[in-house]
């Protein structure tokens, strides 16, 4: 890495750490403790085989309701005084973040609404609910659910709990970062899956503030790379609602908050087809024994492919998630 782009990654650090601090994820860590499951990190003979790398995936299927969303989730509720605690909490999710808000609002005594794509996974919809979340549904071609999500919050005087943009659902979600680089030294790269950006923003500011020698990229699929046009471009570009098995990466724009963050502390964002998503996830339970989602296995995805140049380095994969439908999982490993 030449001069230049080693001062504009050290400046970066200080822009970033003024909407998302490390010192914030310290305090979520400390918060979590106890609450949220400190995911063990596997790795793979085989996996390090084929690729060349020495690989290590930090299981976030195995984090409470199955996804590192509970992180961030807890994190923001348990920080409402009284009265909004009173109000209750809303948000707009396809499953994982809706389970999240849900489990963490149950666990708090909240009240929980969550706005949720008609279309969304069955298995993501009955543990919503079964975890006392009322579902309002929305129409994802033709309707907007944060304006739907906002309205509702403002109608009932509760508390807006967004997926990503926020710096305490952020701070949340980097715990799983932090616990990763502290666990396992000699990590070079860094791997994230992204859909709105805030696992992948809070990994950044995290690497940066631990070892600003790791390389982070984010993963998110070829059908919805909302992320890397925004990153090339140098701005935030809106795509049409993705066509992809990655439920929980169907996001149109990188986040408002998490965008600047990415662009000056990440070191790019690649892409993985569905079909590789297939392999990964196939390869994942096979040889693993693993059950991930779709968008969970981005980075084990990108890593298979052979995406990034990485033999002889240590690579971290952060698998996001593990709620599948039992049906879509079947049909994925008969190929």
């Amino acid at each position: 890495m030449g001069r230049a782009r080693e001062g504009e990654r050290a400046g970066a650090v200080s822009v970033a750490l003024q909407n998302v601090r490390f010192d914030d994820i310290l305090a979520a860590a400390r918060r979590l403790q106890g609450v949220a499951h400190r995911t063990p990190v596997l790795t793979s003979r085989t996996l390090d085989a084929l690729t060349g790398a020495r690989v290590y995936l930090k299981c976030e299927n195995f984090q409470r309701m199955g996804a590192f969303k509970f992180r961030g989730a807890y994190n923001r509720l348990v920080q409402l005084d009284a009265a909004q605690r009173e109000g209750g909490v809303v948000t707009y999710s396809s499953g994982n973040h809706a389970q999240g808000v849900a489990l963490a609002a149950r666990l708090l005594g909240v009240a929980a609404t969550v706005v949720m794509p008609a279309d969304a996974p069955e298995s993501k919809l009955a543990a919503s609910r079964g975890y006392d979340a009322e579902i309002v549904f929305y129409r994802r071609p033709e309707e907007d659910r944060e304006q739907i999500a906002r309205r509702i919050a403002h109608e009932r005087r509760a508390t807006l709990v967004p997926p990503y943009d926020d710096v305490q659902v952020i701070a949340g979600q980097a715990t799983a970062a932090l616990e990763f680089l502290q666990d396992k030294r000699g990590i070079d790269v860094l791997l994230v899956p992204t859909g709105g950006g805030g696992l992948l923003a809070g990994s950044a500011v995290t690497a940066a503030a631990l070892d600003p020698q790791i390389a982070v990229y984010g993963v998110e699929p070829e059908a919805g790379n909302d992320f890397q046009q925004s990153f090339l471009a140098g701005r935030r570009v809106t795509i049409p609602v993705p066509d992809t098995i990655a439920d929980g990466m169907m996001t149109q724009a990188p986040g408002e908050l998490t965008f600047p963050i990415v662009r000056r502390l990440a070191h790019g964002i690649t892409t993985v087809s569905d079909d590789e998503l297939r392999v990964a996830m196939r390869f994942a339970f096979e040889r693993m024994k693993l059950v991930i989602e779709p968008s969970g296995a981005a980075g084990l995805a990108a890593l298979l492919a052979g995406k990034l140049d990485v033999p002889s380095k240590g690579v971290g994969v952060i698998i996001s998630g593990g709620n599948v439908d039992a049906a879509s999982f079947a049909e994925i490993l008969q190929g």
